[in-house]
């Protein structure tokens, strides 16, 4: 399933960025000890040099990751991402119409796994999570799916001002818009029917841009992930093709008038 070169989407003597594929982990961990494919060992055997991963996505997710060449360079780029100086900018297909845009500042409380984390603390306070939404598109199904006579979906742009685990996923959740594919917080009559209908057995979350200042050269990196051949179906099933053109272009408009 992982056998092709993962896709590079900036690279140079300091910093390397991929488009992550959906269902591929970032790093090996105690909770995937049975999986053989992981980003980081591929791009380290595909460039023949160690790589240092600088943030994650959730397994599911698809889209940019950022990877540094040094230690040094790693220690620069986690300083920009622990101080929020960098943008992130996400494509989702959610349930319903979800009109407009915003921002949810809504805590969520910690997530942790009983046997990875059972040294931690498992009554911590909810944190702080901050999420900007803006609509891109909205569609309907006329076919009946699970309660209701036709389904409506809608593609919205998301910007996290936090990281919290899960946060965009649960945030959906919250607004009672759950993201499509998501077995955790979503609709199960949904899922079922995308992967039927669509062969999208995926979570419909992307990672599409990340920006910010190159830690070494000052430069403004705007790394664009290009969507996959799920979210290609789709657009084309509900005449989003003219977004699928250039999406991101929409995410960094749509997220910038609401000064995500």
């Amino acid at each position: 399933m992982f056998d092709a070169p993962l896709e590079i989407l900036y690279q140079d003597q300091y910093l390397v960025a991929i488009n992550k594929p959906a269902g591929l982990l970032v790093h090996k961990s105690y909770l995937a000890r049975k999986e053989t494919h992981f980003a980081m060992t591929m791009l380290r055997d595909q460039l023949g040099q160690y790589v240092y991963p600088i943030h994650r996505l959730d397994r599911p997710t698809s889209g940019v990751l950022l990877f540094a060449l040094s230690s040094e360079v790693a220690r620069l780029l986690n300083e920009l991402f622990s101080a929020h100086e960098v943008k992130k900018g996400y494509i989702a297909m959610v349930r319903g119409y979800l009109s407009g845009s915003d921002m949810l500042d809504y805590a969520l409380k910690e997530q942790l796994d009983k046997i990875a984390d059972k040294r931690t603390n498992q009554d911590k306070e909810p944190q702080q999570a901050i999420t900007h939404w803006a609509t891109m598109a909205l569609a309907e199904n006329p076919e009946p799916i699970g309660q209701f006579e036709a389904a409506r979906y809608s593609l919205v742009a998301l910007a996290p001002k936090t990281g919290r685990k899960h946060q965009l996923r649960r945030h959906m959740a919250h607004l009672r818009h759950p993201m499509i594919g998501d077995t955790t917080h979503g609709d199960g009559a949904q899922n079922k029917y995308f992967k039927q209908h669509f062969t999208a057995n995926r979570l419909m979350l992307h990672a599409a841009q990340l920006q910010f200042l190159h830690p070494v050269t000052g430069q403004t990196l705007n790394i664009n992930a290009p969507l996959d051949d799920a979210f290609h179906v789709i657009f084309k099933r509900f005449q989003w093709d003219s977004l699928a053109i250039n999406p991101i272009v929409f995410v960094a408009n749509a997220l910038t008038e609401k000064g995500a």
